[in-house]
């Protein structure tokens, strides 16, 4: 089933949705200061994305991408 008819299963998009929290919960963990809002990712906008991550930890934006890699 489709109940948003965004063309993607509403299963799958569940189970994408669950592992997301699961790992904004991890990165949450593993720096302190971050809020849900720092973690909320608009489509488009992944550098930007990065930048504030990377303002707000203090971490090169390199390891920040490799962290997320080796977690998810």
């Amino acid at each position: 089933m489709d109940a948003n008819n965004n063309n993607i299963n509403d299963q799958t998009e569940l189970r994408a949705r669950g592992n997301w929290n699961e790992l904004k919960g991890q990165a949450k963990q593993k720096w302190g200061n971050l809020t849900d809002d720092d973690l909320t990712y608009n489509e488009g906008e992944q550098d930007e994305w990065f930048g504030r991550l990377q303002h707000k930890t203090g971490d090169a934006i390199d390891d920040i991408k490799a962290w997320f890699h080796r977690t998810f």
